[in-house]
């Protein structure tokens, strides 16, 4: 399993690529969330499955999944080579594991509405990056092919404004998270990751629209 709290392999140089932050909620060190993190159990577990560029970005949301819910799992993404603890994960019958993307008419034999229930513990897969990279992910990971897919249907509207996308009604990797447990009526854990989620979103805007005012008074 790979640790998403791992130093960045590269500099992280976008935006904001020069405030001081926490190593651990990766805000501005003003801004630290920290402690108010805590991790409940859930009904489900939820497999990050991470490209490799997201483990460095501030603004990613996978890390408040594996912050705030009990037993979920990160691992680095690899078209070739998968992780060994991955394909352990799928292997054990314990679980029901089930790849979470939109539906599809060229798999649409693997669509399901929900997990079954026959005392296996779901476990939703989220492939967590950009769109682009999570439809290459979906599409060229060939351990994945065999697995059951689920697409969460929700009115959520995405109150995640720190990344633009290009696809309409398009959820964060949290927010496609608190669907799943909302599917899955676990109502405590959605609110609680739901709760953590809008703080981080609310702490990060608030800091980046000061880097806005700092930067046109320069």
């Amino acid at each position: 399993m790979s640790n998403i709290k791992d130093p960045a392999r590269r500099p992280y140089l976008a935006r904001g690529a020069g405030v001081k932050r926490c190593e651990t909620c990766r805000l501005a060190i003003e801004s630290c969330i920290c402690e108010h993190q805590s991790s409940v159990a859930a009904n489900c577990e939820f497999w990050l499955l991470m490209h490799h560029n997201e483990f460095y970005k501030p603004t990613n949301t996978g890390k408040l999944i594996a912050d705030s819910i009990h037993g979920t799992r990160v691992f680095e993404w690899s078209r070739t080579e998968p992780p060994q603890a991955l394909l352990d994960a799928l292997n054990d019958p314990a679980y029901f594991p089930c790849l979470v993307f939109p539906e599809g008419e060229d798999y649409q034999q693997r669509m399901v509405a929900k997990p079954p229930a026959d005392g296996r513990i779901p476990a939703f897969i989220i492939l967590d990056g950009t769109w682009r990279q999570a439809r290459r992910m979906f599409r060229h990971s060939r351990y994945l092919q065999h697995l059951p897919v689920i697409e969460p249907k929700s009115d959520r509207v995405s109150s995640y404004t720190l990344r633009r996308s290009t696809v309409a009604h398009h959820l964060c990797t949290a927010e496609v998270a608190i669907a799943l447990l909302e599917l899955q009526e676990d109502r405590a854990a959605a609110s609680h990751l739901e709760g953590y989620f809008e703080r981080f979103n609310r702490e990060y805007f608030a800091t980046r629209r000061k880097w806005d005012r700092e930067e046109g008074e320069e």
